[in-house]
């Protein structure tokens, strides 16, 4: 049986760009304290998701590069590998990305978001192409938010190349008036962590996944098991790591590879 034990890192929405550096730093060593063997973050929190209320400059080259140096540092000394949302910049224009970090500082490489929202075109450019990555017996891959939601294939594309955990980071906060769950999956709640499950029932892959923690968010960081039940959750708004253990053994990727090409 391969054990691997996973940290999501459910926090809350960084106060500023640099504080985005020093919380991820923090996070990455305290799940190194925990024995997690991979730490996950939601969606672009290095140096915060940009939105229209917010107002925030574009990130500069300059500090994402340094952003990412203090973070492979960090993986290095905590042994543990990085699964870093995160903006990144590519021939001038500015794209979602999470990058991963070996847990001894190197560099894995980077996944870019190919499905963007329909909201995000104006604001970033689509990625281009998948992959994934490995850390000791795990295998895992990426789909970044809206993927998951909307375009299941992304989850199915990682699982048929043996990807036995896929990693779905995302935002996702409360919009006014909005219903506030508590429970997951609650039937009154938005389809968003029902879509959890059944990525994972329709792979046989473990489905993890990553949202900040904001008050009322509607979806929280998660884990779903490869038969499509729940194992784990944080609860909505506490701020704090999620660890949990996963038996790899169960994730078969079976239903994933019987899938027909036409």
């Amino acid at each position: 049986m391969a054990t691997v034990r996973l940290a999501l890192a459910n926090l809350p929405f960084p106060a500023s760009p640099a504080a985005s550096v020093g919380d991820a730093v923090a996070a990455v060593a305290e799940a190194g304290r925990a024995g997690a063997r991979v730490i996950c973050f939601p969606e672009n929190f290095i140096p915060g998701y940009r939105t229209t209320s917010r107002r925030m400059a574009p990130p500069e080259a300059a500090f994402l590069d340094d952003a990412w140096r203090q973070v492979a540092e960090a993986a290095a000394a905590a042994a543990v590998t990085v699964v870093l949302g995160t903006e990144r910049i590519v021939h001038g224009r500015h794209r979602i990305s999470t990058l991963v970090v070996n847990a001894d500082g190197t560099t894995a490489g980077f996944h870019d978001k190919v499905q963007l929202d329909p909201s995000e075109e104006p604001t970033w450019e689509a990625g281009t192409e998948r992959h994934l990555y490995t850390a000791g017996p795990l295998t895992f891959g990426l789909s970044i938010c809206h993927e998951g939601w909307r375009y299941p294939e992304t989850v199915r594309w990682a699982a048929r190349r043996g990807a036995q955990v896929v990693f779905l980071p995302h935002f996702h906060e409360a919009e006014p008036g909005s219903y506030r769950p508590t429970t997951f999956a609650d039937p009154a709640n938005t389809f968003h962590e029902k879509a959890i499950l059944c990525r994972a029932a329709e792979n046989t892959c473990f489905v993890a996944a990553v949202n900040f923690a904001s008050p009322g968010s509607p979806t929280t960081s998660a884990i779903a098991r490869p038969d499509g039940t729940l194992l784990a959750f944080q609860p909505y708004g506490l701020a704090g790591l999620l660890v949990v253990d996963l038996d790899l053994d169960d994730a078969t990727g079976l239903l994933a590879r019987r899938v027909r090409d036409y």
